[in-house]
């Protein structure tokens, strides 16, 4: 016995080795040639993999520090653990490991100390980037208005001069095109208020600006219907339209603070450094890799039982965009691609030789980038400093797990979950059973303001709830595919989804640069029937900037159920909307059926079963103290994860000041001009308090954060009648202020008779509870209205008996003018009785002649 009481420190001894064997420890200080133990770890993630398939251990631990990627991460399906044996890369406990695809650029010089100009040479291994970083906060690539006028012609444009023709590398150059959402501006056409295409120039000759191909055709050429009258895609015009909205990644538009160049043929990069930042300290990340990790599974021969815990994916670019491919876009950050890609691509039996399925358009490459992936998990993780989409989880994807993570700072689309590339694809194989929930989007669309936070393609039982999307160019959930043709009389693309939710999410201070999108957006056939089709369900959106709806059932949307949502302060139709269903040989006889039912909003449509859309129960809200509170607080982030993803987001953005507002557009007065532009995307450390509008003649003009939201515009004097002035907004936090935005086009202010607008057109009055009444009313242009010398800014309600007046003014009162929408506002808490409501438009002159509805019965 005492004999085997001498051996148990030996046996102690031996255990304690094979513990420190279980697990392969990797340090960026570390030593691959070292066994991966805790006290001699190795340094890289691909040594510390290829010593897991050696020895059989599953867990990887990361210390804390950068991983600078040489190349990708690259899982086998071989690679793949088991239920209980995962293969796992965590974070040891308290270090905040990055897995970096950046190489850091250093020994910056002042290259002109007028333009603060500032310069650093850069590896000549470096192909390309279009990200740059400084210390932690994005710059943007050199951009501006352009310094010519064009005339379009087959392969591009003509220019008024030959200015553009000794610019440096020319075939860097973008021309970029935004559309639709444009406010008393003439702005470029573009594809859709939704997206942002962009393409490279190839050559500048003298005043011959030269497209490069396939970009131009595919983003000028998409094809016609032989009826003339839509394309054959279904999404969108034809062209991008006749000038670009600006120009980007030119060395001559360098100037502005925070903006920088990257000279290709030189291997030298070019900055002028904002307000504070010290070049000869800073740390400068140039992304390099366009994959920091992916998993490239088979349906025979999955990625499988494989966590990722705790860990920053950082700094990676992507460079499809600067290839002659350019960012011809669909919708979403999906593109037209290939030679023929505008005459075929996804276009299936609309068009001779069609390439099926119908809408089979190429994502975004995801910097992350998994297919036949099953039983993933991402828990704790943080996604951020990205040049493409955040995490691509493609075709095949099951039982995946995103959770607790921070996606923020992400150029395209926060979460890409299955493809559209195989709508009917055996269920077996099917992206299904994928849960994202609990965690926080910010800032998505950083680049490519289409990007979405969550974009689902075709999917069964997906789960995405309990997240928190706020501060986003665009829509924030978008769900499905396909739908399209029902525009013209067709059934959408058949597909296998079923049984997804949308759940519990909180979603605010969205679409604050493009339109048309909405909260959550389902676009598509979502199941066989309502007991199986889409549910979105205890959702709170509220605060979107742009013209759209808050929960936006859009072409061939069909099987939804919408219940126990809020929907609050926004522009249009709280859901939108009813289509004809051409599913199943329905021929349009009847719509798609929609179940609308115990909504909070402030569109107060009535009790309605018709065609086989139900609304039934829903709210009426004047504000948000009218739901009750465990509807608010049931929604976002669970109290679990909320407090530390929000310390991780204060953490990876400490200190920054806002990014500089954008779409700065005017309107000329007498003496004055009426300013409007989309508050920033990035508010930094900090929320926005004010903004200031600058005018180039000197005048400016500071107003509140809320007030501006509250007018969605400013009135800046005086100004020179007869003088043509441009403006600039800077917005302003605890943090400091931005730099100056890109300026408006030119107006000039002039005199001129204004006369009062006519009556508002499409008024109607929806009364609901607590005296509460939704007035609804459309642009007098609709109608009757000529061409405005005054934009209008107001809409004021007189209700009779009393007299009492109510002015509306905001957003939606300005982006009525940009189309044939209806808005509305709500009166709160009248009495019971019968009103009759007087609708008068409001402009410069003041009001107009009134619409007058009623009497009305509340109650």
């Amino acid at each position: 016995m005492r004999f085997l009481y001498r051996l148990l420190p030996a046996f102690a001894l031996l255990l304690s080795a094979h513990l420190t064997i279980a697990q392969i420890y990797v340090s960026p200080r570390g030593n691959d040639a070292h066994k991966g133990t805790q006290a001699n770890p190795v340094r890289t993630l691909e040594r510390a993999l290829a010593l897991s398939r050696s020895t059989g251990q599953n867990r990887i631990v990361l210390g804390g520090g950068t991983y600078r990627l040489a190349a990708p991460l690259h899982l086998l399906p071989s690679d793949s653990g088991a239920k209980g044996r995962e293969l796992i890369f965590a974070a040891a406990p308290g270090e905040h490991p990055i897995v970096s695809g950046a190489v850091r650029i250093e020994h910056w010089t002042l290259q002109n100390a007028k333009q603060h100009l500032w310069s650093a040479p850069v590896p000549a291994s470096i192909l390309n980037s279009r990200q740059l970083y400084i210390n932690g906060i994005r710059a943007s690539r050199a951009q501006g208005r352009l310094p010519v006028e064009l005339k379009e012609t087959p392969t591009g444009y003509t220019a008024s001069s030959d200015m553009m023709a000794s610019w440096k590398n020319p075939s860097d150059i973008e021309f970029v095109y935004t559309g639709g959402n444009s406010i008393w501006s003439e702005h470029s056409e573009g594809l859709g208020s939704w997206d942002e295409p962009r393409c490279p120039i190839a050559s500048i000759n003298g005043t011959t600006i030269t497209m490069a191909q396939p970009c131009w055709d595919n983003s000028t050429k998409r094809v016609m219907l032989s009826n003339g009258a839509r394309t054959a895609n279904l999404v969108g015009p034809m062209s991008v339209g006749k000038r670009p909205e600006y120009v980007e990644n030119a060395y001559e538009l360098l100037g502005t603070p925070g903006q920088w160049y990257f000279d290709r043929p030189a291997h030298r990069v070019f900055y002028v450094p904002r307000p504070g930042e010290d070049m000869h300290t800073a740390d400068v990340e140039m992304p390099v890799l366009e994959t920091l990790v992916e998993a490239d599974g088979t349906a025979e021969g999955p990625v499988h039982d494989v966590e990722f815990a705790g860990i920053e994916f950082a700094y990676a670019t992507w460079l499809a965009p600067s290839s002659d491919e350019g960012f011809s876009e669909i919708q979403a950050n999906y593109r037209v691609t290939g030679l023929d890609g505008y005459s075929r691509q996804g276009l299936c039996t609309l068009v001779p030789d069609g390439r099926c399925p119908y809408g089979d358009w190429t994502p975004e490459h995801g910097n992350l980038d998994f297919r036949f992936a099953h039983g993933v998990r991402f828990a704790g993780d943080t996604f951020a400093h990205l040049g493409g989409a955040g995490l691509a989880l493609g075709d095949g994807a099951q039982n995946d797990v995103i959770e607790d993570s921070l996606f923020a700072d992400i150029s395209g689309n926060g979460v890409e979950l299955g493809g559209v590339d195989a709508p009917l694809a055996p269920v077996a194989e099917f992206t299904a059973n994928d849960r994202i929930v609990n965690n926080l989007f910010r800032n998505i669309g950083a680049e490519y303001h289409g990007g979405i936070p969550i974009v689902v393609g075709y999917a069964r039982n997906a789960l995405i709830a309990h997240n928190q999307i706020d501060h986003v160019p665009y829509a924030a959930i978008s769900m499905g595919w396909g739908g399209w043709p029902d525009k013209i009389h067709q059934a959408g693309q058949a597909n296998n989804s079923a049984n997804n939710v949308i759940s519990d999410n909180l979603i605010h201070d969205l679409m604050l640069d493009l339109s048309d999108g909405g909260g959550i957006y389902t676009q598509g056939l979502t199941g066989d029937d309502l007991a199986d089709g889409e549910k979105v369900t205890g959702n709170v959106v509220y605060n979107q900037y742009s013209s759209g709806h808050e929960i936006y059932s859009d072409n061939g949307s069909c099987m939804m159920t919408i219940r126990g949502n809020v929907m609050f302060n926004t522009n249009h139709d709280n859901w939108g909307s009813r289509h004809r269903d051409y599913y199943n040989g329905q021929g349009g006889k009847d719509y798609d059926p929609l179940l609308i039912e115990d909504n909070y909003w402030q569109q107060g449509d009535a009790d309605t079963s018709k065609g086989n859309v139900t609304e039934s129960g829903n709210h009426l809200i004047a504000s948000l103290d009218q739901v009750p509170h465990a509807v608010l607080a049931d929604a976002g982030i669970e109290s679990k994860y909320r407090g530390k993803l929000e310390r991780r987001y204060a953490e990876l953005v400490a200190d920054a000041k806002p990014a500089p507002p954008s779409r700065v557009a005017a309107a000329p007065g007498n003496g004055f001009a009426y300013v409007t532009f989309s508050p920033p995307v990035f508010e930094g450390s900090a929320p926005v308090t004010s903004y200031t509008v600058t005018a180039s003649s000197g005048a400016h003009v500071t107003v509140s954060a809320v007030g501006f939201l509250k007018l969605a515009y400013m009135r800046i004097a005086p100004l020179a009648n007869g003088q043509p002035v441009t403006f600039t907004v800077t917005a302003s936090s605890a943090a400091g202020s931005s730099v100056a935005s890109m300026p408006s086009l030119s107006i000039t202010p002039e005199q001129r008779t204004v006369t009062p607008p006519p009556p508002p057109s499409g008024v109607s009055i929806h009364p609901g509870e607590h005296g509460n009444v939704s007035v609804h009313f459309q642009d007098p242009a609709v109608s009757h209205r000529p061409e405005a010398p005054s934009p209008i800014t107001a809409y004021v309600v007189t209700v009779e008996p009393g007299g009492r007046t109510y002015t509306f003014t905001g957003r939606n009162v300005l982006t009525l003018q940009d189309g044939r929408h209806t808005t509305f506002k709500v009166i709160p808490g009248l009495k019971p009785g019968s009103y009759t409501f007087h609708v008068a438009a409001v402009n410069q002159a003041g009001p107009g002649e009134p619409a007058v509805v009623g009497p009305v019965d509340v109650r």
